[in-house]
């Protein structure tokens, strides 16, 4: 437990500066310079999730593997150029995140209706708590304000972005070094009761673990071969995929984690207490998964004169 403890201990300061700038992001942000934006970004995220509801969880990763990379700026958005490797392109993003054309509509309408004002990293972070809520989760007040990375970085995806190999040290570690405590690790983690993943990434879990159920690994492996394909889609909470409910939680307490990392939360740990009262607690999760994507959303933020204002999402002025 002692290690557990200095995980956190080791990066307090780093996280406190981080976070420092958090004051000047506000809710009210565009109340005046785009009154129309949280409605467009609304009426999109509705309409994409009402013809994929898959689409509300892709937001929901975009928005987080962008601010665990060097903070909440959409440099995750930007496509590579001859000059730079982007992140798109890490091994934790390629073949796995998508909904870019989400956002570039949500960009475009806004760009129509209030031209250069609300950055890209405003507009993700908004589709992500739609996202969210309209699968049936809750909603939270958005702080906005960002503005946009010029740049993106594939290496920085790969040191920020925890694999699903990640043991409870390395993801609390990775979580501390942002600010984000275990309960706010734990809350953030049942995102996975909604969205999918590739065999590739639960394949040691299903064939090599000791800490899983027997019947659900056998399940598992029917449509995840011990050889080759690895694009074989699994849900990551195989109770209720496409709702966002505390039944990923209740698949811990059961043994039924998809991913190694997953499992982790629930395997004689620190996180053990937090995992069996969200199983049995949906409004403590849910209340407790709003404060930490708050806490997220205020991860290194660029603001002031800091980034720009992207008038395409993908790439820089």
């Amino acid at each position: 437990m002692a290690s557990y403890r200095s995980a956190f201990l080791a990066v307090a300061t780093v996280s406190l500066v981080a976070c420092s700038v958090r004051a000047q992001l506000s809710p009210a942000f565009h109340d005046w310079t785009c009154p129309s934006l949280q409605s467009i970004v609304r009426s999109t995220m509705t309409q994409a999730v009402g013809q994929d509801p898959t689409m509300g969880a892709s937001m929901l990763r975009l928005f987080f593997h962008d601010c665990f990379v060097n903070g909440c700026d959409a440099s995750v958005l930007l496509d590579d150029t001859p000059a730079m490797a982007g992140e798109k392109n890490a091994p934790p993003n390629r073949n796995s995140l998508r909904g870019y054309e989400v956002i570039d509509s949500i960009k475009a309408q806004v760009e129509a209706s209030c031209r250069a004002v609300v950055s890209c990293a405003d507009i993700l972070a908004l589709a992500a708590r739609d996202g969210v809520n309209l699968l049936g989760g809750p909603s939270w007040a958005v702080a906005l304000g960002r503005r946009d990375a010029r740049t993106a970085s594939i290496s920085a995806a790969v040191a920020n972005l925890p694999p699903a190999s990640a043991s409870a040290y390395t993801l609390m570690s990775t979580f501390a070094s942002k600010g984000l405590d275990m309960r706010d690790l734990t809350a953030l983690s049942g995102a996975h009761t909604v969205g999918s993943a590739r065999c590739s990434s639960f394949r040691p879990h299903v064939y090599n673990d000791s800490n899983i159920d027997p019947g659900f690994a056998w399940l598992r492996r029917q449509t995840c071969l011990a050889v080759g394909g690895d694009a074989a889609m699994a849900p990551l909470d195989s109770t209720s995929p496409t709702r966002f409910d505390n039944s990923y939680f209740q698949n811990l307490v059961g043994r039924r984690g998809l991913l190694h990392s997953d499992q982790e939360l629930f395997n004689n740990g620190p996180a053990d207490w937090l995992v069996q009262l969200y199983s049995s607690n949906a409004t403590a999760f849910a209340t407790d998964f709003a404060a930490s994507m708050v806490k997220m959303g205020n991860i290194s933020p660029l603001t002031g004169y800091l980034g720009e204002i992207r008038l395409n999402c993908r790439r820089a002025n």
